[in-house]
């Protein structure tokens, strides 16, 4: 992501209930920023943190599938080994 100073901002308007608006002017007040940086930073953890997830969740369908695949694979040559191996003599 580009720092915020390089990209345009555009303005939002909200809702949040007053217990939300106090604990979010309280929690800025306490990490010495302005309610809208800390507003933009903790949106941009949560997408960062959404996205992180969705990959996840395609990376554990793709080896959920790789592992169907292999199985598979595996099932159809599990005889093949013994096709090599000289017969007993009798």
């Amino acid at each position: 992501m580009l720092p915020t100073t390089q990209q345009e901002k555009v303005r939002i308007n909200i809702q949040l209930s007053a217990e939300i608006k106090e604990k979010l002017f309280n929690a800025s007040s306490r990490h010495g920023k302005k309610v809208s940086a800390f507003v933009r930073e903790s949106i941009e953890e949560k997408l960062i943190q959404l996205d992180r997830q969705d990959f996840e969740k395609q990376m554990k369908a793709a080896y959920q599938d790789l592992a169907e695949e292999n199985i598979n694979i595996s099932e159809e040559f599990k005889f093949s080994d013994a096709e090599n191996l000289p017969e007993a003599a009798p």
